[in-house]
This record gives structure tokens, C-alpha cells and sequence, in this order.
């Protein structure tokens, strides 16, 4: 019985770093997409981190990242940036990309 415990045990952890590693990239990839946004909008480096932090943010509205979405494509329309909700899927994709690779070297 220990020999199950055990295992058990260890996939719960493991499943525990698991998404505690996902919410991190999530959280950093939501970082750069405000970055990203913010020099599409010509903020100053002072807004630019605002905003970031306010992407991060947005995220906690509701599960998955339709919410994320809906805040760069209205940030970007009202300033008056030429952005499309396909344009903003595949920034989210690169910066998803742009975070794992970044955790990645973090980790070497």
C-alpha cells in the first residue's frame, strides 16, 4: 500500500509544479503581450509597464484567454492601431512561445 501511496503522491506534486509552471508562462506571456501592445500604441516606458501589469491582470476575468483578447483588441481599436483578432491570436502564440523559451533558459 505504501508503494501506491507513494506514486500517488509524487503524481500530485508533479501535477502540482505542472500548473504552477503553466500559470507562470501564462503570466509572463501575458506580460509581453502588454509590452507588445504598448509599443504598438506608442506608450512611454512608465505606461508600458502599467499596462502590462494590467494584461496580467485582465487575465483573472475569466478562464481561458478570450478575456486577454477582448482588452488588447479594445486597447488597440481605441488607439486607433490597425489590429484584427487574428493579429492578436498569433502575437499570442509567438509570446507563448516567447515565455516557455524564456523559462526554459531561466532554468539552465
Amino acid at each position: 500500500m505504501t508503494n501506491f501511496r507513494d506514486r500517488e503522491q509524487a503524481f500530485e506534486a508533479k501535477y502540482a509544479r505542472d500548473e504552477e509552471m503553466l500559470f507562470r508562462v501564462t503570466a509572463r506571456r501575458n506580460r509581453l503581450l502588454g509590452q507588445w501592445a504598448a509599443e504598438k500604441m506608442g506608450l512611454t516606458s512608465e505606461e508600458t509597464d502599467a499596462y502590462a501589469k494590467e494584461v496580467v491582470a485582465a487575465d483573472f476575468e475569466e478562464a481561458g484567454d478570450e478575456d486577454v483578447v477582448r482588452k488588447l483588441l479594445g486597447d488597440l481599436t481605441s488607439a486607433g492601431v490597425d489590429m484584427d483578432d487574428a493579429g492578436i491570436r498569433t502575437a499570442l502564440a509567438e509570446k507563448t512561445i516567447e515565455a516557455r523559451r524564456q523559462f526554459i533558459e531561466e532554468a539552465k
